[in-house]
């Protein structure tokens, strides 16, 4: 293994970090998975595998708080005395015009999925810092989306809390590069997971909204197209193949489809490819 065993993953009760963390058990690795729901005591699943017997334990960590991410990360040390990969997975979604959205709703959605990876990794890098040398590197997965990279309408805020991941995290790969700690992104495009029945609808996407009838759409086509999508499988063995490269590239986009889309955006004219957003959503 190059990066070592030890994995931890925020956000594994369900969806696609609950994949990732059951395809890397299964291939030995020793996966420390998180939620944010209260737990009696920490739940191990023990995986036979060729590689070795890998589990998941389940540990209680809410991202957005500073006290709770400490104590995981201490817990996870005092068993193993490192960790080898953090992943960061764990965000939600919410849905609604830019101007029906309230400055609290903005903030919750960049609580957890930008300020909850920053957190994570802030705690984590020193104890990675400690434990890579020349010979040994770490790694930091920050999962991001198709919709860090191209912006989604009634989904804005949701795009910009994954473009703000994306620009933390090509600086982070560049400041951590002398301490041999890759950083990489991997951007799900849409997953058939619980996030359609996880996501939110801002307070002002009600009845009065002068956006009803183009938000009603927009979301019904996010809905279809979500659960029609790629499983968490397809995710899970993408993490797989950059756990075994000594040198992963910056971003990984999950999905042919997705590849092409974001491939064309390099090539096309912004005007053209904000008139094929208009027209899918």
């Amino acid at each position: 293994m190059i990066y070592g065993n030890t994995v931890l993953i925020t956000g594994t009760s369900s969806g696609i970090g609950k994949g990732i963390a059951e395809a890397l058990a299964d291939k030995g690795f020793r996966v420390y998975g998180t939620t944010r729901k209260p737990i009696q005591e920490n739940i191990t699943t023990i995986y036979n595998s060729g590689s070795g017997k890998g589990f998941i334990e389940m540990v209680q960590l809410d991202v957005q708080s500073e006290e709770s991410i400490m104590k995981a990360i201490e817990y996870v040390v005092k068993k193993e005395g490192k960790i080898d990969v953090l992943i960061n997975n764990a965000g939600f979604g919410i849905a609604g015009a830019v101007e029906d959205t309230t400055a609290e709703e903005a903030y919750q959605q960049f609580n957890t999925n930008f300020f909850g990876a920053l957190r994570m990794c802030r705690n984590v890098i020193p104890i990675m810092r400690k434990n890579s040398g020349k010979n040994k590197p770490s790694l930091i997965i920050n999962i991001s989306s198709v919709a860090g990279l191209i912006s989604i309408p009634f989904q804005s805020i949701y795009s910009a809390s994954k473009y703000a991941l994306e620009a933390m995290s090509e600086a982070l790969r560049i400041e951590l590069k002398p301490f041999n700690i890759n950083v990489v992104l991997v951007e799900p495009g849409d997953t058939n997971t619980e996030f359609n029945a996880n996501r939110k609808i801002v307070v002002g996407a009600n009845e009065n909204s002068i956006y009803k009838e183009r938000f009603v759409k927009s979301l019904d086509t996010m809905i279809k197209d979500e659960t029609t999508g790629h499983t968490p499988k397809v995710a899970a063995s993408v993490i797989l193949k950059i756990l075994n490269k000594k040198n992963p590239p910056i971003r990984i986009t999950v999905g042919r489809k997705y590849k092409t889309i974001i491939f064309l955006k390099r090539l096309v004219p912004a005007r053209f490819l904000e008139y094929i957003v208009s027209r899918l959503y």
